[in-house]
C-alpha cells in the first residue's frame, strides 16, 4: 500500500491521461475532417496510446492495493485555424503533462516510495519521447511554411512514424 499523497497524485495522473487521450481524439476528428489522412491516423493512435498510459496507471494503483477513481472528462468542440496552432496546443498539453509527471516523481521520492518513483520512470522516459515527437512534427511545419505541397507530404509521411507501444 501507497500513502494517501500518492495515490491521490496518480489517480489525478490517470485522469489527465484519460484527459489526453480525449484530447488526441477530438484533434484526430478536427484533423481527418480535413482531409489530412496520415495526420489524422497519428493521432487516432496517440489517442490510444494516452490510453494505454491511463491504464498502466490503473493497473498499478490496483496493485498496491488502491482505490481507482475515473474522472469525467469532456472536452470541449475546439477548432484549428491550421495544423500548425493544433500542434502547438499539442505541445503545450505535453509539456504541462511532463511537469505533472515531474511532480509526482519529487513526491515519490519526498514521501519516500521507491517503488513509484521506479514505476513513474517509464512515464519521465515517455515524456521525454512525447515532447521530441511533437517538436519535431512542429519543426517540419515551420519548415514547410503555408506550401500545400509540402503539408501533403508531411500527411504521407507521417503515417511512417511509429508510436512506442
Amino acid at each position: 500500500m501507497f500513502s494517501d499523497k500518492i495515490q491521490i497524485g496518480l489517480i489525478k495522473q490517470l485522469n489527465r491521461e484519460y484527459e489526453s487521450s480525449q484530447l488526441y481524439l477530438s484533434m484526430a476528428s478536427w484533423v481527418e475532417k480535413k482531409g489530412f489522412e496520415g495526420i489524422c491516423e497519428f493521432l487516432y493512435d496517440h489517442s490510444h496510446e494516452e490510453r494505454m498510459h491511463m491504464l498502466k496507471l490503473i493497473r498499478y494503483i490496483n496493485k498496491r492495493g488502491g482505490n481507482v477513481v475515473i474522472d469525467n472528462v469532456c472536452i470541449k468542440k475546439i477548432t484549428y485555424g491550421s495544423l500548425k496552432e493544433l500542434f502547438k496546443k499539442l505541445f503545450e498539453h505535453e509539456k504541462k503533462i511532463s511537469n505533472k509527471i515531474n511532480l509526482l516523481v519529487e513526491l515519490s521520492l519526498k514521501e519516500k516510495d521507491f517503488f513509484t518513483y521506479n514505476f513513474l520512470q517509464w512515464y519521465v522516459e515517455e515524456q521525454i519521447e512525447e515532447e521530441a515527437l511533437i517538436r519535431m512534427v512542429l519543426d517540419k511545419m515551420e519548415l514547410i511554411g503555408e506550401d500545400r505541397g509540402g503539408l501533403y507530404l508531411l500527411d504521407r509521411d507521417i503515417k511512417n512514424i511509429h508510436i512506442k507501444k
